[in-house]
């Protein structure tokens, strides 16, 4: 495993400022001049496109191809797990057209996403940013390899947050940024970067054929995870059967309960006699608490349910109907992700 994925996995990022204007007193020419939108969007793609790849998997009919994007500069990357679905060996295209293999080091269905290293050393890299602290409007700037054209820059803004997504795999994933930076197949498994050049979400989906409604898996779920996947090859977290998505809790309801957290995480399906509906939890609970531990977003749960033991009742706290209740909740263990 490698002795650099930690750190960059749990520092979050260093700031770094957005491209400045030019030093000097000198007039640009008029066709120098960029306005911010612009100065923003080409300052992220010269600093990320050497760390987005191009994956390609299989052969001839059976092949298929998708991005990544490089986190330490030994070689580990963030991709979507349907890009790598079945496959061991996948080829890696740098920016600069230099290729090698690289090894599927874990997978994960339910958030869409896996791990691969890259053999080799000394790569460019990109730094995580904090997907909670993005907002609705937001520049958002996408890059990847849509239809086999590489290092393709995209731009436009978060749509919305909070999303539940069917991915390509199958399974529902919560949580999951709204944008509008234009995707097409092959987008899968590059970054969608703020305007300082941090990676807030992974793309994962397009809604065909609408156009402008294209979805990206928060990082903040990558990083819960990753310590897992390579690790362990796989994620295990304790199952619940719901899906859920992040509200506000209403002003009222948390002086009432005395709740510090201004959102909980709203249950919108329930998976029928799954450990969720049998603790007696109902649609429609905001889930405030799991185990001891405060749930203000979706991620939190996420968080409890991978450092949480499986097969221990839990408590569950919930708000419903203007009440406070508890449910004791035993998680069940996800499925191990089957590997071709």
């Amino acid at each position: 495993m490698s002795r650099f994925w930690q750190h960059f996995i749990t520092n979050g990022g260093e700031d770094t400022d957005a491209p400045g204007e030019p030093k000097g007193e000198s007039t640009p020419e008029p066709e120098d001049v960029l306005d911010a939108f612009s100065r923003a969007v080409v300052g992220v793609a010269d600093k990320l496109r050497p760390a987005v790849v191009n994956l390609r998997v299989g052969k001839g009919m059976r092949g298929g191809s998708g991005s990544g994007v490089l986190f330490t500069p030994d070689g580990f990357l963030l991709t979507n797990h349907h890009v790598v679905q079945g496959h061991e060996k996948v080829r890696v295209r740098l920016s600069d057209g230099a290729e090698m293999s690289g090894r599927v080091v874990g997978n994960d269905p339910w958030t869409d996403l896996a791990v691969v290293q890259a053999e080799g050393g000394s790569f460019p890299f990109a730094t995580f940013g904090d997907s909670a602290k993005i907002k609705v409007g937001q520049l958002a700037v996408a890059i990847g390899s849509p239809l086999g054209f590489e290092s393709t820059v995209t731009a436009g803004v978060i749509s919305a947050l909070g999303r539940t997504l069917r991915s390509v795999s199958g399974h529902l994933v919560d949580n999951v940024i709204q944008t509008d930076a234009a995707l097409n197949p092959g987008n899968s498994g590059g970054p969608l970067v703020d305007s300082h050049g941090r990676v807030i979400g992974i793309n994962t989906a397009v809604i065909q054929p609408a156009q402008g409604i294209c979805f990206a898996v928060p990082i903040n779920t990558a990083k819960t995870i990753l310590p897992q996947l390579l690790k362990h090859g796989r994620v295990i977290r304790g199952y619940l059967g719901l899906h859920v998505r992040q509200v506000p809790v209403a002003p009222e309801l948390r002086e009432k309960f005395e709740l510090e957290q201004k959102s909980g995480v709203e249950i919108l399906m329930l998976e029928e006699e799954g450990p969720a509906q049998n603790a007696g939890l109902w649609i429609d609970d905001i889930i405030v608490g799991f185990g001891g531990k405060t749930v203000a977003s979706v991620d939190d749960l996420h968080r409890a349910l991978t450092q949480l033991p499986v097969g221990i009742p839990a408590k569950a706290a919930v708000l419903r109907e203007g009440r406070r209740v508890e449910r004791a909740v035993v998680p069940g263990e996800y499925p191990s992700p089957v590997r071709g």
